[in-house]
């Protein structure tokens, strides 16, 4: 009871007055802190259904870019729905250590204090690396905060927690044991930058305007010279022989022969095989097993020799022989120059080629023959492949990403999981002086191995020097952040397991997404998530995709200083259609903040009222404009329910942004708004904070803070918004609907035929109605002859002479006023406007003429035509009615009202 006191006083002391406009920076904080000390984001289990999300932990790295923006803010919105649904809401932070990038931040960190990484101990250099995370890692968090993530802040994960680092350990081990891991000597993608291996999926492709050159190779004891196209003159040296189509008649008699590579002047066999294509080039190949995944593959067929003529950083191998420790690139240069000087060079030609660059440091990937550490993916992709495709886990949007995801576990290749980097889980295989090793996940369990397998009892053991793939850390997530793998059974991992929905970028598909399910199904026996959400891309206006290389990405913090977190994050969610790339400008944020003042605005409104109340029944025309607005708010309530299920929160949000801006705002507030120093009924006052307050339910997961604060100030509460229920909607009634959207209409209608015809708001007019139904304007009269100061309403049955004509459908509305009106203008007016109707007609016309367009446009589009067509006709139907009514003894018409 004191608690609930002391809440009273804490929500009654920020009643106290209203600011001109919502200043989000004295709410934000004070809110933020408030809901942390209530322990509104923490849970436990309980006998809740539970609602959980786990966040795709962003890398320690550095700040939170407008793609992780879209990302927090549309799991918040989730999140906070399912906690004011009535479930038990517990979203996980945490965040990736990230080995590559974080890596090269601490070595470049060092650097500028003049120490070098390699004068280092791998323990002297972890310590530096964790005093890094430690420094920068909470930047995250705080923007997080700043951004009124609702996240479980005792729930708070890293990838390099000692609990996750025994379970990626453990489940290297059991994957070995069960022979899904294995080690070997393969071609692999290689980052000189990094210098380290990368999986396929870290490399991304571009097309590029390369060169191809022309170089000729002198066939050994002879004159003749058989020429080849090579795009990397560099790797010339790695030749070990020459190959050319068996059936490619231009080279038969280079059977047994030999060519000198030049460059070294090495004699390398001619070989046949039909992998060559004859039309391609001059139908001959240079084959470099060392640096290339074909030249290897007919390496290991043909029995060739592999000579890696680069050292790990990109620079030239002594194996090389020339332009050894020169950057591979400037050995290019040098290359090309020697084998001009030599006569060797015939040409060189424009060329579009596709390359891979590392997706971590944006260098060229080099491929590479390199003993690493692999995953057998065929079986674990079998199974995540099956769990999409039968429905127990759906993606969404589907229609987008499923194929994508389909195809990739389809033709999934094993997994390079072995990294030459010291941040990261440290491979847990021992090797004795020999060579030999075991797999074990401590040294005194290898130890215990050695003495069983080898009979070795007091051998000397060195562990692996490479650290594990930071994906193969992340796929354990949603298990992990609940010990699943550490403390099997727990009460946290059988209550939050599976998860709820995963919000992610389409971008980490592969790397992540199909590797948890892949993860979950084989550790959990159960899919990780039920729903998978795929956020667009964030792009800027122009297209491009924000990147910090660009410098077209804003900083969240900035924005937040300048808009306040709620309009930031209707910024970026309005500007989000489901799943598709959004186009990102300052100016949704700013549409944002006028929409907080807008509500504010509202708000000083209704508590205005609030001292002029009367429990007189003094308003005819509140009865209508409530039940109106309670038909309207059902309506609304079950639409984004629907929304919410279909993940489609931009339209969640416009359809309420409409209801609270257009509806209540600008119609019902209208409506129920008492005369000059008059007071407004009480029973009405009290329906219209009522409404309020379930717009503030609505609106509150995706604005929390300008909700929270005028749900206090609407009314002193003794609970708080952000745990309120929201309510069930009920049945709307569509009488009613009909009605109050033919008030809106008619309202619209006479008053833009006002401003036509230079009637002033002060001046009065009188309305005649010539409608088939004159019952469905006996509800909304008082508030229609209010809101257009009408000071009659007359409903006829024939055309009134020297009045202004309005048709809406097939009602007539005629306003008379005592000023002289002047129709030639608005003749003419209507007159342009009928012509652009007839030919906006004849063009609609011609599209759905064209059998093709029928046939093969979608039929949603086809409809959108036929729509189009039958709004047209309607109009000109108005127009031209409304031409008709004119007469020569003076009388106005306006132009027809378009809804």
């Amino acid at each position: 009871m004191i608690e609930l006191n002391l809440h009273s006083n804490f929500i009654y002391g920020m009643r106290t007055s209203l600011s001109k406009n919502f200043e989000p920076q004295q709410v934000e904080d004070k809110w933020y802190q408030h809901w942390l000390e209530k322990k509104y984001f923490n849970s436990q289990p309980d006998d809740r259904k539970p609602f959980t999300i786990v966040i795709p932990p962003p890398n320690v790295t550095g700040v939170l870019h407008m793609g992780h923006t879209l990302n927090e803010t549309v799991q918040d919105v989730l999140v906070r729905k399912a906690r004011m649904s009535g479930f038990n809401a517990c979203w996980v932070p945490g965040s990736d250590h990230a080995s590559i990038a974080t890596e090269a931040k601490v070595v470049e960190m060092l650097k500028e204090k003049g120490i070098d990484k390699n004068d280092l101990s791998r323990e002297e250099f972890l310590k530096h690396a964790f005093e890094w995370k430690e420094k920068y890692g909470g930047i995250i968090y705080h923007q997080i905060k700043k951004l009124g993530c609702s996240v479980d802040w005792d729930r708070v994960n890293f990838t390099m927690d000692d609990h996750y680092y025994k379970a990626v350990v453990k489940v290297f081990v059991d994957l070995y044991q069960k022979g899904m891991i294995y080690r070997g000597a393969r071609m692999i993608n290689w980052d000189p930058a990094a210098k380290t291996a990368l999986s396929d999926e870290e490399v991304e492709y571009r097309d590029i305007q390369g060169k191809l050159y022309y170089v000729k190779y002198k066939v050994a004891d002879s004159d003749e010279y058989i020429t080849i196209a090579t795009q990397r003159p560099e790797t010339i040296m790695g030749d070990t022989a020459l190959a050319v189509n068996p059936n490619d008649e231009r080279y038969q008699h280079l059977r047994g022969k030999k060519v000198i590579v030049p460059l070294v002047n090495r004699e390398v066999p001619v070989i046949f095989d039909e992998y060559v294509d004859p039309a391609f080039g001059t139908g001959a190949l240079k084959i470099t097993p060392a640096h290339d995944i074909n030249d290897y593959n007919l390496g290991l067929k043909h029995n060739l020799p592999a000579i890696d003529t680069l050292n790990e950083d990109g620079t030239l191998s002594e194996a090389a022989g020339v332009f050894v420790g020169m950057d591979r690139f400037e050995a290019r240069k040098k290359a090309i120059e020697k084998l001009r000087e030599d006569s060797l060079l015939i040409k060189e030609e424009e060329y579009q080629t596709r390359l891979g660059f590392s997706q971590r440091t944006h260098s060229v990937v080099e491929p590479r023959i390199s003993t690493q550490w692999f995953v057998k993916m065929r079986e674990l992709a079998g199974k995540a492949l099956i769990a999409v495709t039968s429905g127990e886990v759906k993606i969404h949007p589907e229609e987008r990403f499923l194929a994508t995801y389909k195809y990739w576990l389809e033709n999934v290749k094993d997994w390079c999981i072995s990294r030459q980097l010291w941040w990261g889980q440290r491979i847990p295989a021992w090797y004795d002086e020999q060579g030999k090793f075991v797999v074990a996940e401590t040294e005194k369990a290898a130890r215990e191995m050695f003495k069983t397998q080898h009979s070795l009892s007091d051998v000397r053991l060195t562990q692996d020097e490479d650290v594990l793939d930071t994906w193969f850390s992340s796929w354990l997530w949603p298990i992990e952040v609940f010990h699943g793998l550490t403390k099997p059974n727990n009460p946290d991992i059988n209550y939050y397991y599976p998860t709820s929905v995963l919000v992610t970028g389409q971008d980490i598909i592969f790397f992540w997404v199909a590797r948890m399910i892949m993860a979950g199904e084989e550790y959990m026996n159960e899919k990780p998530f039920d729903d998978v959400y795929f956020t667009g891309m964030v792009r800027d206006k122009q297209g491009r995709k924000m990147s910090k290389q660009l410098g077209n990405s804003p900083d969240l913090l900035q924005l937040i200083d300048r808009f306040g977190a709620d309009a930031v994050r209707f910024g970026i969610l309005i500007s989000a259609p489901a799943g598709n790339d959004l186009l990102f400008d300052d100016s949704s944020c700013e549409q944002g903040r006028n929409f907080n003042n807008k509500i504010w605005n509202a708000l000083k409104l209704v508590k205005m009222w609030e001292e002029k109340q009367s429990v007189v029944h003094n308003q005819p025309s509140g009865s209508f404009a409530v039940d109106w607005f309670q038909n309207r708010l059902n309506e609304v309530k079950k639409e984004v329910e629907g929304m919410y299920k279909q993940f489609r929160l931009s339209e969640a949000l416009k359809t309420i942004y409409s209801l609270v801006w257009d509806d209540f705002c600008s119609w019902y507030l209208e409506w129920v708004k008492p005369g000059f120093e008059q007071p407004i009924e009480q029973s009405v006052y009290e329906r219209t904070v009522d409404f309020f307050t379930e717009l503030m339910v609505l609106l509150h997961p995706f604005m929390p803070f300008v909700t929270e604060e005028i749900y206090h100030q609407l009314k002193e509460r003794t609970e708080d918004l952000c745990v309120k229920q929201i309510s069930a909607a009920t049945e709307s009634k569509p009488s009613v609907l009909s009605q109050g959207g033919l008030l809106k209409q008619t309202i619209s209608a006479i008053r833009e035929a006002r401003i036509k015809n230079n009637i002033k708001p002060k001046d009065s007019i009188k309305l005649h109605i010539q409608s088939a139904d004159t019952n469905a304007f006996k509800p909304i009269e008082i508030i229609l002859s209010k809101q257009v100061n009408a000071e009659s309403i007359e409903f006829v049955t024939e055309s009134v002479a020297d009045a202004i004509t309005v048709v809406i459908g097939s009602t007539k509305f005629f306003i008379q006023t005592e000023n002289v009106l002047d129709t030639t203008s608005q003749k003419e007016q209507l007159q342009k406007d009928l012509e652009y109707q007839k030919g906006f007609l004849n063009s609609v016309d011609k599209k759905l003429s064209n059998e093709r367009f029928v046939q093969n446009a979608k039929p949603e589009v086809v409809e959108l035509e036929r729509r189009k067509k039958e709004d047209a006709e309607q109009k000109i139907k108005e127009l031209e009615e409304s031409l008709a009514s004119l007469n020569p003894s003076g009388g106005g018409t306006s132009q027809p009202h378009r809804p």
